[in-house]
C-alpha cells in the first residue's frame, strides 16, 4: 500500500536517499473527516528535510510527492483567475482555476459521472515541478472518469456546459440561454476519441484554447517528449480549499503527488531541467511529435542521444505525413499549432524555420513532388507571419 509522508523538502529525492531519511521523520498528516479537517505535525527544526517517493514498489520511480516549494507554485496556479472570452454579446468569464475544477466536477457527480481524480498536466506542471521557473502558456487539466458509452461521452459535454452557465457573471439572465448557445460562445474546440484503446474527451475554452479540459477512461500515448509528461494530481490540494480556513505554510500543507508518464521521474525532471529531448516511439504519437519536437529546438533544447537524432527525425517526419498526407490537412495543423503555442510573428518565423531544415533533411516517405509541396507551404506560412499588415486607405472625396 502507498505511503504519503509530507515534511520541508528542497526537491524531489532519490529512493534510496529517500527510504534512508524517511525513518527518521515524523509523518504530518491531512485528514479530513465528517466533522472537519485537521493537522498533525512533529516537525522541529532539527528535524532532516526528506520526502518519500509514493509508490515503492514502482521500479520506473514514476510518482513523488511535491516538496512545500512546490505546492506553493501549485497553490499559485490554481488561484490564478482564467479568462475565457466569448464570442459576440457573451461576455468573458472570469473564474479562478480551482473554482473552475470544483464546479466541473460537481456537474460530472451530480449526473452520477464518478471522477477518479483529476490533474493539472503539460506546461504548467512542468512549471511546479521545475527548481527554475518555466514558462506555459495553456492550463490541461485531467477528470479521470469512466466512459463505457456514448452517453457518458454526453454527460461529460453536459456538465461542462452547466458549467459555464453557472459562471456567468452576475447580472446575466440565465433563462434563455440554450447549451447550444453557450457552446458556440465559449467552446473552441471539442474532440471525441471511442476506438480501441483511446476512450477520452477534450474540450478548449475560449478561442485561444488557453484552458484545455481532458475527459479520460483510456489512452495509449499521454505525452510526446519527457519534458512534457508531469502530471500532478490535484485531489488533495482541492481537499485542503474546502476544508482548510488556515494558510498553506512549511510546516503545514496537503501532501500532493506527481508524476511523469514518461517513466522515471527523476530522469523527466533532469531532462527539463537540461533542455533534454528524449522520447520513446514516436511512431506512436499522433503526428509524430514532429511540431513539438522543433518548438522544443527552438526554446534551446537540444537532443539527448545525438547520435540518434537522425533515425528520431525520420520518425517523427514519417508519422506526421501519414496522419497529415495532403497539403489542405498539413495547413490546418500547423496553423493551429502556430496560433495556439507561439505569440509573436518573429517567433513563428524562426519556428517555421526550424521546421523547413527538420522536414528537408529527415523526409524519407514522400515523393519528391510531395516533398516540394509541404515545403512551398511552410515558405508560404513564413512569409505571411513577417508580412506587413496591410491597411486600407478611404481615400478623401473632394468637391
Amino acid at each position: 500500500m502507498s505511503t504519503l509522508i509530507v515534511t520541508q523538502a528542497p526537491f524531489l529525492a532519490p529512493l534510496d536517499t529517500l527510504k534512508q531519511s524517511s525513518q527518521s521523520c515524523e509523518a504530518m498528516s491531512y485528514e479530513s473527516s465528517d466533522s472537519g479537517c485537521s493537522s498533525s505535525s512533529s516537525l522541529t527544526s532539527e528535524d532532516p528535510p526528506c520526502i518519500t517517493l509514493v509508490d515503492e514498489d514502482d521500479k520506473q520511480q514514476r510518482l513523488a510527492v511535491l516538496s512545500f516549494e512546490q505546492v506553493r507554485r501549485l497553490d499559485t496556479v490554481m488561484q490564478q483567475v482564467v479568462q475565457v472570452h466569448g464570442r459576440g454579446n457573451f461576455p468573458t468569464l472570469e473564474v479562478r482555476l480551482r473554482d473552475l475544477v470544483s464546479v466541473v466536477r460537481a456537474k460530472l457527480e451530480a449526473d452520477d459521472v464518478r471522477v477518479k481524480d483529476i490533474r493539472l498536466n503539460g506546461g504548467a506542471a512542468s512549471h511546479v515541478l521545475a527548481h527554475d521557473a518555466q514558462t506555459y502558456n495553456d492550463l490541461d487539466l485531467i477528470f479521470a472518469v469512466d466512459l463505457p458509452s456514448a452517453r457518458q461521452f454526453e454527460k461529460v459535454k453536459q456538465a461542462v456546459l452547466a458549467s459555464l452557465l453557472e459562471l456567468l457573471p452576475d447580472g446575466v439572465s440565465r433563462k434563455r440561454i440554450s447549451t447550444c448557445s453557450l457552446k458556440e460562445a465559449y467552446v473552441g474546440k471539442m474532440v471525441k476519441v471511442n476506438e480501441a484503446g483511446d476512450r477520452w474527451s477534450l474540450i478548449s475554452l475560449g478561442h485561444g484554447s488557453n484552458v484545455e479540459l481532458k475527459f479520460v477512461d483510456s489512452m495509449r500515448r499521454q505525452f510526446e517528449f519527457s519534458v512534457d509528461s508531469f502530471q500532478v494530481v490535484l485531489d488533495s490540494l482541492l481537499l485542503f480549499y474546502k476544508c482548510s480556513d488556515l494558510a498553506m505554510s512549511d510546516n503545514f500543507y496537503p501532501t500532493v503527488v506527481g508524476e511523469s508518464v514518461y517513466g522515471d521521474i527523476q530522469e523527466a525532471l533532469h531532462h527539463l531541467h537540461k533542455k533534454l529531448i528524449a522520447t520513446r516511439h514516436p511512431e506512436e504519437i499522433r503526428g509524430g511529435g514532429l511540431l513539438k519536437y522543433c518548438h522544443l529546438l527552438t526554446r534551446n533544447y537540444q537532443p539527448e542521444r545525438p547520435q540518434q537524432i537522425k533515425t528520431l527525425q525520420r520518425y517523427m517526419c514519417s508519422r506526421f505525413f501519414i496522419d497529415f498526407s495532403d497539403v489542405v490537412s498539413q495547413r490546418s495543423k500547423l496553423e493551429a499549432y502556430l496560433n495556439n503555442h507561439i505569440a509573436s510573428g518573429i517567433d513563428q518565423y524562426i519556428y517555421l524555420q526550424q521546421l523547413y531544415s527538420v522536414v528537408n533533411e529527415s523526409t524519407v516517405c514522400l515523393m519528391g513532388h510531395e516533398r516540394r509541396q509541404t515545403l512551398a507551404l511552410i515558405e508560404e506560412l513564413a512569409r505571411q507571419v513577417m508580412a506587413p499588415p496591410v491597411i486600407y486607405y478611404q481615400p478623401w472625396h473632394t468637391s
